[in-house]
């Protein structure tokens, strides 16, 4: 099973969406903690379904907050600016929540599904986390960060 992820700060909405189709997305799953905010430009969530739709042949957009860090954490990450941390902080998040358990991997490997953040590359974002934590959960993912 392939597991995609992708940030959308630093590319345009083309290549945005020219990423997607390229790779057959058939479902975007928003992991952020804002996704309404001022700063998403053609990612916000209430323009994405539409886009998706309309661009990406069909791909449907599920917001999954649960997957996305509390406005504190990624608030202390901006001030302190150390990686370790946060990815210990998160990581304990994750398992409060109670994921991956919480989530089915039949739905995953149903359609290609794409991990969405703000970040531009995954080195320093929570994508990455959640879609290494699925890997290591679940037998056969590859991940491909977009």
């Amino acid at each position: 099973m392939k597991l995609y992820t992708i940030g959308f700060t630093k590319k345009t909405a083309e290549t945005f969406f020219e990423l997607l189709r390229e790779h057959g997305i058939q479902r975007l799953v928003d992991i952020r903690v804002n996704p309404k905010g001022q700063l998403s430009g053609f990612a916000k969530q209430n323009d994405l379904p539409y886009f998706l739709n309309t661009l990406v042949d069909g791909c449907k957009y599920q917001h999954v907050p649960d997957l996305a860090p509390t406005k504190e954490i990624l608030k202390n990450y901006r001030e302190d600016k150390d990686w370790a941390i946060y990815t210990k902080r998160f990581d304990a998040l994750m398992d409060e929540r109670g994921f991956p358990g919480k989530l089915r991997k039949q739905a995953f490997s149903e359609e290609a599904t794409c991990l969405l953040c703000s970040e531009e590359t995954a080195d320093h974002c929570h994508r990455r986390l959640v879609a290494e934590r699925l890997a290591s959960s679940w037998a056969d993912v590859e991940i491909i960060h977009l």
